[in-house]
């Protein structure tokens, strides 16, 4: 195992288990080295697309971490990384998706509308740049789909991303969600490292298009 997924590892499962004491001195450290080493060893495997998506991640994480009134920086970080994503599986992406690719991509689709009909209500004045997230995670994750990327962990991590803002953002704007930070926090890394390993696997793996 290399260092940087090492360590990656080790502050996303600290960051993980002391959830209950946050906010505490040092959380931000933990999440913050839960994604950017990642963003390292995308770096040095040569896939620098993915490292900046990475790495924009990092920065949403320290910035939500910091304090609330930070949301809307942390949120812009996040739609930048979504959008290196989206870039990096539009230049990996298959030329004629299959059945399976199209009705999956219609789903995720489908599901972002009827979320973001539920959710406009409670937005408020954040509407406008919370539909441009959920535009932006939505294109994100549909676009993994249409990749030729194998194996399926990016589309796995693309999901789990998804399911992770959807959590965090019924919580902010709705409600409380019972064990929200577990949840979220969860999902949120499961995915990045889908979406990381995936694609640094298909780098060594001599991939096809499908």
């Amino acid at each position: 195992m290399s260092a940087p997924l090492l360590v990656s590892i080790l502050a996303s499962v600290l960051y993980f288990v002391t959830i209950p004491w946050q906010p505490y001195p040092g959380a931000v450290v933990l999440k913050g080295l839960s994604i950017a080493p990642l963003a390292l060893l995308a770096w040095q495997r040569a896939e620098p697309l993915l490292a900046g998506a990475l790495a924009f991640s990092s920065l949403g994480d320290i910035l939500l971490d910091i304090s609330p009134e930070m949301f809307p920086f942390g949120l812009g970080a996040f739609l930048c990384a979504h959008l290196v994503y989206t870039t990096m599986f539009l230049k990996k992406r298959t030329q004629k998706p299959g059945g399976p690719q199209v009705a999956a991509m219609l789903l995720v689709a489908a599901y972002s509308v009827a979320f973001a009909a539920w959710l406009t209500p409670h937005l408020g004045q954040l509407g406008v740049p919370v539909w441009a997230y959920m535009a932006a995670i939505t294109a994100m994750a549909v676009s993994s789909i249409a990749s030729r990327i194998r194996p399926e962990w990016v589309v796995a991590g693309a999901i789990l991303f998804l399911i992770s803002d959807s959590i965090l953002a019924a919580n902010k704007f709705v409600g409380p969600v019972p064990l929200r930070g577990w949840l979220v926090w969860s999902t949120y890394v499961l995915g990045q490292y889908g979406l990381c390993l995936g694609v640094l696997a298909n780098r060594g793996s001599g991939a096809q298009p499908r």
